[in-house]
C-alpha cells in the first residue's frame, strides 16, 4: 500500500487529477536551475470526476495515458496528489527522544483522538516539525491522514495508464512546493498570499504566510456555471458551450450579458472567502491576490479583482524562473501555467 507523503524518489512525473483534466509534468536540475522536460494537460469527460471523486476511471486512465503520450514523458514512476479536502492533518507534541518506530507506534495507539474513521481503513504518515517549542524535550509532530480508498482510487487510475504511483502527497503540500519556487518572484514584503483557484466545480482559497498553507476553504463555484450560462442563453450543448468559451466564438452580447454577470460572481466569492479568513485568524488583511486554476487567465478577471478587493491580483506562474526543453511550445505552457501549480508541486518532490 502506497504511504501518504512520505519517502522521496528520483524522476518523478507529477499528476495531477481535477474535475476537467489530467495534468502531467515532469522536471530536471540543470547548472543549479529547474527545467521543465514534458508536460501535456487533457481534457475530462463531463462526470469523470465530480467534486475530485473519480467516479470513471477508465475514462481518467485514457485520458491520463493520451497525456503521457503527448507530453513525451521519460519516466512511469508518479507522484499523485490527494485533495485536501478528503485529507486530515493534525499538530501534536511528542517526546523529542522518541524513535521514528516509537512514534508511529504511540501515534497508532492514540489515533482514535484523531482520526474519525476506523484506523484499518486509514493510511497514516507523520514528520516531525522544525519548531522550536518553549521545552526542548518536546517536539511538534504533523499527522497526515486520509482513507486508504482515496488513494487506492487515484492509484488505480495512473496504473490504468501504465505508471508506477510512488508518492501519494497531498494537494495542499503540492500547493506550498510550487509555490516555494516562484515566491521570490512577487513584490518585495509581500508575506501573506491568497490563491484564489478557480476551477471548474469548485473555487478554493487557500493562504500563504511564510511558504506554508495556514488556511484553505473550498466552495462550490466555477467556471462550470458559466459554461452553463453559455449553454443556455445561446442553446448549445455543454460541449459546445465549454468549446465556445475557450474559443471566444460568442455572439456581441456575450461580454456585457453573460460574461460580466460571471465576473462579478467571482469578485463575491472571492470576496466572502477572504471574509470567512479575516473573522477565523488574527489576519484582517492579506497582502497579494494569485489567481490559479482554468478560470485564471479570463479576460479582465485579475483587473476587476484587483479593483474591487484592493488587493494586488497576479496570475500564478510557477514557471517564471525555469528552463524549457526543446519539446515545449512555451506559449501554451504559459497559458496553462495557473492550471499547473499541483502538477509542479508534485513533480518537484524528485528533488526532495
Amino acid at each position: 500500500m502506497l504511504r501518504l507523503y512520505r519517502k522521496p524518489n528520483k524522476g518523478l512525473m507529477g499528476v495531477d487529477i481535477s474535475s476537467t483534466s489530467v495534468k502531467v509534468l515532469e522536471l530536471s536540475v540543470k547548472s543549479g536551475r529547474y527545467w521543465v522536460e514534458s508536460y501535456a494537460l487533457v481534457p475530462l469527460s463531463e462526470g469523470s470526476v465530480v467534486e475530485k471523486n473519480i467516479l470513471n476511471p477508465e475514462a481518467v486512465g485514457d485520458s491520463l495515458e493520451r497525456a503521457i503520450n503527448l507530453a513525451n514523458t521519460q519516466t512511469v514512476n508518479a507522484a499523485l496528489a490527494i485533495p485536501t479536502s478528503m485529507v486530515i492533518t493534525k499538530i501534536i507534541e511528542m517526546d523529542a527522544d522518541m524513535t521514528s518506530d516509537e512514534r508511529e507506534v504511540q501515534i497508532r495507539m492514540d489515533a482514535e483522538q484523531y482520526i474519525p474513521f476506523p484506523l484499518d481503513e486509514a493510511s497514516l504518515d507523520f514528520e516531525v516539525i522544525p519548531d522550536r517549542l518553549s521545552n526542548p524535550n518536546r517536539v511538534n509532530v504533523l499527522l497526515v491522514a486520509t482513507r486508504i480508498e482515496n488513494i487506492e482510487a487515484r492509484s488505480e487510475v495512473l496504473e490504468l495508464a501504465g505508471l508506477s504511483p510512488k508518492i501519494a502527497d497531498v494537494e495542499s503540500f503540492a500547493l506550498e512546493n510550487a509555490f516555494k519556487v516562484f515566491a521570490d518572484t512577487l513584490p518585495m514584503g509581500v508575506k501573506t498570499v491568497g490563491i484564489l483557484d478557480i476551477g471548474h466545480s469548485m473555487t478554493t482559497l487557500s493562504v500563504m504566510q511564510n511558504n506554508k498553507v495556514i488556511y484553505t476553504r473550498e466552495q462550490v463555484f466555477g467556471g462550470k456555471q458559466l459554461t452553463q450560462e453559455i449553454q443556455n442563453r445561446y442553446g448549445l450543448s455543454f460541449e459546445e458551450a465549454g468549446r465556445a468559451k475557450k474559443t471566444r466564438a460568442l455572439p456581441d452580447d456575450y461580454d456585457i450579458e453573460v460574461l460580466e454577470p460571471f465576473l462579478e460572481a467571482v469578485v463575491q466569492q472571492a470576496a466572502r472567502s477572504l471574509q470567512f479568513f479575516f473573522s477565523s485568524s488574527q489576519f484582517n488583511e492579506i497582502d497579494h491576490i494569485l489567481l490559479a486554476g482554468g478560470n485564471a487567465n479570463i479576460p479582465g478577471l485579475a483587473k476587476l479583482l484587483q479593483q474591487k478587493l484592493g488587493y494586488r491580483v497576479t496570475i500564478a506562474n510557477p514557471f517564471l524562473q525555469m528552463g524549457f526543453s526543446p519539446q515545449i511550445d512555451i506559449k501554451k505552457i504559459e497559458n496553462d501555467a495557473s492550471s499547473l501549480l499541483v502538477a509542479c508541486g508534485l513533480a518537484l518532490r524528485s528533488f526532495d
